[in-house]
Order: C-alpha cells, then structure tokens, then sequence
C-alpha cells in the first residue's frame, strides 16, 4: 500500500514539472528555442494566450477609432448647423429691421418741451432704446397705472447688467393743461428717468400723428375740467428710431419685460445710409 502511494506521488510530481517550467519559459524566455519548447508542450494554452492578446486589442482600438470619428463628424455637423441657424435667425431680423424701417410710424422728428423747459428733438433720443407713452396727467387711473408698469419694466431692465438702459418717455396729449411746470410735478411719482414731453397743439398733434395716436378731449363740465380719451399703448422704440413693438393694457409687467429683453438682445442695428 506504502508502494502504491509513493508511485502515485511521483507521477503526480512529474505532471507538474512541465507545467513549472512552461510558467518560467513564459516569464523569461531565454531564446526562441524556449518559445518552441513551450508552443511544443502547451499548444492550447500558447493558443489562447495568442488570441488574447491579439484581435482581442485590435478590435478594441478599432472601435475607438471610429466612435472617434463619429464624434468629430457629429460635432462638425452639429456646429455647421449652429452657424447656419444663426445666420438665417439674423437674416431674418435685418429683414424685419427693413421692413419696419418703410413702416410709416414713428419716422417724424418731433420737436417739443421737456419737463425741465430744454427743446428736445427724436433726434435726442437716437442710440437708446425707448419705451413710450401717450398720456395726460389729469388721467384719473388709466395712466397712472400705465406708467406705473413702464416703470417698474424699466426698474426690472435696469438689474440685468448686461442690457443697455432704456429711457421712459411720457408725451402729453393734453397741453392746454400739461405746461412744463405741471409735467415736472407729474413725473416725480414715477421711474427718476421717466421724462416728460409738452408742447403747443400743433406740435403734440404732430408728434402723435407720427406714432398714430388718437386724441379727443371730451366736454367740460362745471369745473372746466374734462377727458381725453386716447390710444392707450406703450411703444418700444430702437437705439435707429424706429417703432419695433407696442404694449396694450392686457400685457402684464412680466411679459413687457421678457419682451423688450428678447428684442434687445436679438437688436441688429440697421446699416448706415
């Protein structure tokens, strides 16, 4: 029984060796010799490891490769795209800037008083963005609440640092009553920059007839006051003097505001003629 064992521990030893010495041939070949002796002995593990390390790499940088490509060409695309879009987008508002520009309203060159007494022209104005207002200060509620609005949207414009300032202007339609002095009474209850425009009939006729405004003071009562009933709208006018858009009673100060913000930003300034 002894005998049985001894044999059986022997061959179990002499199994072994080879596979001990493939390990040390595989560690350190010595010559090519070695790699032979180990392909000799172990083909199927020689097998395995070649195969390993072979397409199993090669597939996998092939597959980096192209999703590198792919990543180079989708952001070509995707950037292409941008541009294009961008382009069209600005196009398309130099389009909208022409247009306007052969709109007639608002093309006059008023000339009126402001609430400090100084002539003041259109032309004063060109190179800030303006929001207007037709009014007159005997307006029991109706104004005020109007110009409440157009001053709290200025007031909100004003914390966004990157916008430029924009200029409130009230224009009397009213200037029987609204002289210069009653106009700089007026405006002290609103926006500090909100600035009130007089003048004779004519002239506010004028100036509301360029922007299309309507105008017609009611009968008087006992007191010698009355009404004037007029358009009620808040006009938004470019840094190049022309109307871009306008706001009526149902548009909230928040939509104004967001409005008036979209059309700064998205302003192209019209080319020099």
């Amino acid at each position: 029984m002894l005998g049985i064992q001894c044999i059986v521990r022997n061959l179990r030893l002499q199994s072994r060796l080879p596979f001990r010495k493939s390990w040390a041939y595989t560690a350190q070949p010595s010559s090519e010799s070695g790699y032979a002796l180990l392909q000799h002995r172990h083909p199927l593990l020689f097998h395995r490891s070649c195969l390993s390390q072979g397409p199993k790499s090669s597939s996998k940088k092939s597959l980096l490769t192209r999703l590198g490509v792919a990543l180079l060409l989708g952001g070509g695309l995707l950037g292409s795209w941008a541009y294009v879009y961008n382009e069209k987008q600005q196009k398309l508002r130099q389009q909208r800037m022409e247009q306007l520009r052969k709109v007639a309203l608002g093309h006059g060159n008023f000339s009126l008083l402001d609430h400090r007494g100084q002539r003041r022209t259109k032309k004063d104005f060109l190179g800030s963005w303006v929001l207007l207002y037709f009014g007159f200060t005997h307006c029991p509620d109706i104004c005020p609440d109007e110009l409440d609005k157009l001053s709290a949207v200025v007031k909100e414009l004003d914390k966004d640092t990157s916008l430029p300032s924009v200029l409130p202007i009230f224009i009397t339609v009213d200037p029987e009553r609204d002289d210069v002095e009653a106009l700089a009474r007026y405006v002290k209850d609103f926006h500090p920059r909100l600035l009130g425009l007089t003048g004779t009939p004519e002239e506010i006729t004028q100036a509301g007839r360029d922007y299309r405004v309507y105008a017609n003071a009611g009968p008087k009562d006992e007191d010698g006051d009355y009404i004037v009933d007029h358009t009620i709208l808040i006009y938004l006018v470019t840094p190049d003097g022309l109307f871009l858009d306008y706001y009526n009673r149902m548009k909230s100060q928040e939509q104004i505001t967001e409005s008036v913000r979209k059309h700064i930003k998205n302003h192209v300034p019209l080319p020099q003629q």
